[in-house]
């Protein structure tokens, strides 16, 4: 089962999604992140920090879970 992450913006950056899904603990530890784990969005290998996710995107982390991307 995916965990829902709401938004309050039309979109929200991949590096901003980590940290806001609690995948890692600051800001500055995406492109570290990103670079050593295996990131899908809509299944389709990602590892843009500054990609833009927006309503019903799914983001799956093996490892970490799947999440999709709701807007509040």
């Amino acid at each position: 089962m995916a965990k829902e992450i709401q938004i309050s913006t039309d979109f929200i950056t991949l590096g901003q999604f980590l940290k806001h899904a609690e995948v890692i603990q600051t800001g500055g530890m995406a492109k570290w992140f990103l670079s050593e784990h295996e990131v899908y969005v809509n299944k389709e290998l990602e590892n843009r920090r500054g990609k833009k996710l927006v309503e019903k995107d799914v983001v799956d982390i093996p490892g970490f879970g799947t999440f999709v991307i709701s807007k509040a």
